[in-house]
Protein backbone atom coordinates (compact mmCIF):
# COMPACT_ATOMS: atom_id res chain seq x y z
CA UNK A 1 0.00 0.00 0.00
CA UNK A 2 1.31 3.42 -0.88
CA UNK A 3 1.86 6.14 1.71
CA UNK A 4 -0.78 8.25 -0.05
CA UNK A 5 -3.52 6.05 1.44
CA UNK A 6 -2.66 6.92 5.04
CA UNK A 7 -4.58 10.22 5.11
CA UNK A 8 -8.37 10.19 5.66
CA UNK A 9 -8.93 11.34 2.06
CA UNK A 10 -6.46 8.74 0.80
CA UNK A 11 -8.09 5.95 2.81
CA UNK A 12 -11.51 6.98 1.50
CA UNK A 13 -10.34 7.06 -2.12
CA UNK A 14 -8.51 3.75 -1.76
CA UNK A 15 -11.68 2.19 -0.31
CA UNK A 16 -13.73 3.57 -3.22
CA UNK A 17 -11.31 2.02 -5.70
CA UNK A 18 -11.41 -1.33 -3.90
CA UNK A 19 -15.21 -1.26 -3.85
CA UNK A 20 -15.30 -0.47 -7.57
CA UNK A 21 -12.78 -3.20 -8.37
CA UNK A 22 -14.71 -5.74 -6.26
CA UNK A 23 -17.96 -4.98 -8.06
CA UNK A 24 -16.26 -5.26 -11.47
CA UNK A 25 -14.68 -8.54 -10.39
CA UNK A 26 -18.07 -9.95 -9.35
CA UNK A 27 -19.71 -8.77 -12.58
CA UNK A 28 -17.07 -9.70 -15.12
CA UNK A 29 -14.24 -11.67 -13.57
CA UNK A 30 -10.55 -10.82 -13.51
CA UNK A 31 -10.50 -9.43 -17.04
CA UNK A 32 -12.98 -6.73 -16.01
CA UNK A 33 -10.60 -5.29 -13.39
CA UNK A 34 -8.51 -2.78 -15.33
CA UNK A 35 -7.15 0.56 -14.19
CA UNK A 36 -9.44 2.60 -16.44
CA UNK A 37 -12.58 0.59 -15.63
CA UNK A 38 -11.95 0.77 -11.89
CA UNK A 39 -11.30 4.53 -11.98
CA UNK A 40 -14.44 5.13 -14.04
CA UNK A 41 -16.59 2.98 -11.75
CA UNK A 42 -15.23 4.80 -8.69
CA UNK A 43 -15.66 8.21 -10.34
CA UNK A 44 -12.00 9.02 -9.79
CA UNK A 45 -9.16 10.05 -12.13
CA UNK A 46 -7.38 7.24 -13.95
CA UNK A 47 -4.09 8.07 -12.21
CA UNK A 48 -5.65 7.34 -8.83
CA UNK A 49 -5.41 3.59 -9.38
CA UNK A 50 -1.63 3.74 -9.70
CA UNK A 51 -1.36 6.41 -7.02
CA UNK A 52 -3.07 4.30 -4.36
CA UNK A 53 -1.94 0.85 -5.56
CA UNK A 54 1.57 -0.19 -6.50
CA UNK A 55 0.29 -2.61 -9.15
CA UNK A 56 -2.84 -4.05 -10.72
CA UNK A 57 -2.10 -7.26 -8.78
CA UNK A 58 -2.32 -5.32 -5.51
CA UNK A 59 -5.65 -3.83 -6.58
CA UNK A 60 -7.03 -7.22 -7.65
CA UNK A 61 -5.90 -8.78 -4.36
CA UNK A 62 -7.63 -6.03 -2.38
CA UNK A 63 -10.79 -6.49 -4.47
CA UNK A 64 -10.85 -10.27 -3.94
CA UNK A 65 -10.33 -9.84 -0.20
CA UNK A 66 -13.00 -7.15 0.05
CA UNK A 67 -15.56 -9.19 -1.89
CA UNK A 68 -14.88 -12.34 0.13
CA UNK A 69 -15.03 -10.50 3.46
CA UNK A 70 -18.40 -8.99 2.51
CA UNK A 71 -19.76 -12.44 1.71
CA UNK A 72 -18.38 -13.92 4.94
CA UNK A 73 -19.94 -11.10 6.96
CA UNK A 74 -23.29 -11.61 5.22
CA UNK A 75 -23.01 -15.33 5.95
CA UNK A 76 -22.35 -14.70 9.65
CA UNK A 77 -25.39 -12.42 9.83
CA UNK A 78 -27.58 -15.01 8.13
CA UNK A 79 -26.21 -17.69 10.47
CA UNK A 80 -27.28 -15.63 13.48
CA UNK A 81 -30.77 -15.35 11.96
CA UNK A 82 -30.83 -19.06 11.15
CA UNK A 83 -29.88 -19.98 14.70
CA UNK A 84 -32.84 -18.07 16.12
CA UNK A 85 -35.43 -19.00 13.48
CA UNK A 86 -35.55 -21.89 11.05
CA UNK A 87 -33.03 -24.68 11.59
CA UNK A 88 -34.39 -27.12 9.00
CA UNK A 89 -32.38 -28.85 6.30
CA UNK A 90 -33.69 -26.53 3.58
CA UNK A 91 -32.60 -23.40 5.47
CA UNK A 92 -29.19 -24.95 6.09
CA UNK A 93 -28.80 -25.91 2.44
CA UNK A 94 -29.79 -22.39 1.32
CA UNK A 95 -27.21 -20.79 3.60
CA UNK A 96 -24.45 -23.22 2.63
CA UNK A 97 -25.16 -22.59 -1.05
CA UNK A 98 -25.12 -18.83 -0.46
CA UNK A 99 -21.64 -19.24 0.99
CA UNK A 100 -20.38 -21.53 -1.79
CA UNK A 101 -22.21 -20.07 -4.81
CA UNK A 102 -22.86 -16.49 -3.76
CA UNK A 103 -26.19 -14.90 -2.95
CA UNK A 104 -29.24 -16.09 -4.87
CA UNK A 105 -30.21 -13.72 -7.69
CA UNK A 106 -33.96 -13.18 -8.24
CA UNK A 107 -33.75 -14.03 -11.94
CA UNK A 108 -32.90 -17.66 -12.83
CA UNK A 109 -30.72 -16.68 -15.80
CA UNK A 110 -28.86 -14.03 -13.80
CA UNK A 111 -28.26 -16.52 -11.00
CA UNK A 112 -26.83 -19.13 -13.38
CA UNK A 113 -24.55 -16.47 -14.92
CA UNK A 114 -23.38 -15.31 -11.47
CA UNK A 115 -22.57 -18.90 -10.46
CA UNK A 116 -20.64 -19.43 -13.71
CA UNK A 117 -18.66 -16.23 -13.16
CA UNK A 118 -17.91 -17.26 -9.59
CA UNK A 119 -16.48 -20.62 -10.68
CA UNK A 120 -14.48 -18.95 -13.45
CA UNK A 121 -12.98 -16.62 -10.83
CA UNK A 122 -12.19 -19.48 -8.46
CA UNK A 123 -10.49 -21.49 -11.17
CA UNK A 124 -8.75 -18.34 -12.42
CA UNK A 125 -7.03 -17.79 -9.08
CA UNK A 126 -4.88 -20.82 -9.88
CA UNK A 127 -3.30 -18.83 -12.70
CA UNK A 128 -2.54 -15.96 -10.35
CA UNK A 129 0.13 -17.08 -7.88
CA UNK A 130 -0.02 -13.74 -6.07
CA UNK A 131 -3.56 -14.64 -4.90
CA UNK A 132 -2.69 -18.05 -3.44
CA UNK A 133 -1.79 -16.92 0.10
CA UNK A 134 -4.98 -14.85 0.33
CA UNK A 135 -7.12 -17.68 -1.07
CA UNK A 136 -5.74 -20.10 1.55
CA UNK A 137 -6.69 -17.65 4.30
CA UNK A 138 -10.14 -16.99 2.85
CA UNK A 139 -10.76 -20.69 2.31
CA UNK A 140 -9.93 -21.41 5.96
CA UNK A 141 -12.36 -18.69 7.06
CA UNK A 142 -15.08 -20.05 4.77
CA UNK A 143 -14.64 -23.59 6.07
CA UNK A 144 -14.76 -22.31 9.64
CA UNK A 145 -18.06 -20.58 8.90
CA UNK A 146 -19.44 -23.67 7.15
CA UNK A 147 -18.52 -25.79 10.19
CA UNK A 148 -20.44 -23.33 12.35
CA UNK A 149 -23.45 -23.37 10.00
CA UNK A 150 -23.71 -27.15 10.17
CA UNK A 151 -23.12 -27.23 13.93
CA UNK A 152 -25.77 -24.63 14.72
CA UNK A 153 -28.19 -26.33 12.35
CA UNK A 154 -27.99 -29.51 14.38
CA UNK A 155 -25.91 -31.38 11.78
CA UNK A 156 -22.30 -31.11 12.93
CA UNK A 157 -19.72 -32.39 10.45
CA UNK A 158 -16.03 -33.15 10.80
CA UNK A 159 -13.38 -31.77 8.44
CA UNK A 160 -13.47 -34.78 6.10
CA UNK A 161 -17.27 -34.72 5.81
CA UNK A 162 -17.27 -30.97 5.17
CA UNK A 163 -14.70 -31.41 2.42
CA UNK A 164 -16.88 -34.14 0.89
CA UNK A 165 -20.00 -31.95 1.00
CA UNK A 166 -18.20 -29.00 -0.61
CA UNK A 167 -16.84 -31.32 -3.32
CA UNK A 168 -20.37 -32.65 -3.85
CA UNK A 169 -21.69 -29.11 -4.39
CA UNK A 170 -18.77 -28.21 -6.66
CA UNK A 171 -19.26 -31.37 -8.71
CA UNK A 172 -23.00 -30.79 -9.07
CA UNK A 173 -22.45 -27.19 -10.15
CA UNK A 174 -19.68 -27.96 -12.63
CA UNK A 175 -21.74 -30.81 -14.11
CA UNK A 176 -24.77 -28.51 -14.42
CA UNK A 177 -22.65 -25.83 -16.09
CA UNK A 178 -21.21 -28.36 -18.56
CA UNK A 179 -24.73 -29.54 -19.42
CA UNK A 180 -25.87 -25.91 -19.74
CA UNK A 181 -28.42 -26.53 -17.00
CA UNK A 182 -30.26 -23.24 -16.43
CA UNK A 183 -30.31 -23.86 -12.67
CA UNK A 184 -26.91 -25.00 -11.35
CA UNK A 185 -27.91 -23.88 -7.83
CA UNK A 186 -30.96 -26.17 -7.90
CA UNK A 187 -28.77 -29.10 -8.98
CA UNK A 188 -26.40 -28.43 -6.09
CA UNK A 189 -29.31 -28.05 -3.65
CA UNK A 190 -30.74 -31.45 -4.64
CA UNK A 191 -27.37 -33.15 -4.12
CA UNK A 192 -26.73 -31.45 -0.79
CA UNK A 193 -30.24 -32.14 0.53
CA UNK A 194 -29.90 -35.80 -0.41
CA UNK A 195 -26.53 -36.00 1.36
CA UNK A 196 -27.94 -34.42 4.53
CA UNK A 197 -31.21 -36.39 4.57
Amino acid sequence: MTAAATTPKGERRRAELIEAAASLLAEGGFDAVRHRAVAERAGLPLASTTYYFDSLEELVTAAVEHHANQELETGRTKLDELATRNRGVEATVDLVLDMLLGPLRPDREADAEAVLLRYERLVGTGRRPYLRPLMRTLSAQLYELLHEIFARSGTPVDAAELERLVALVDGAVVNALIEVDPEPRAAAARMLQAALA
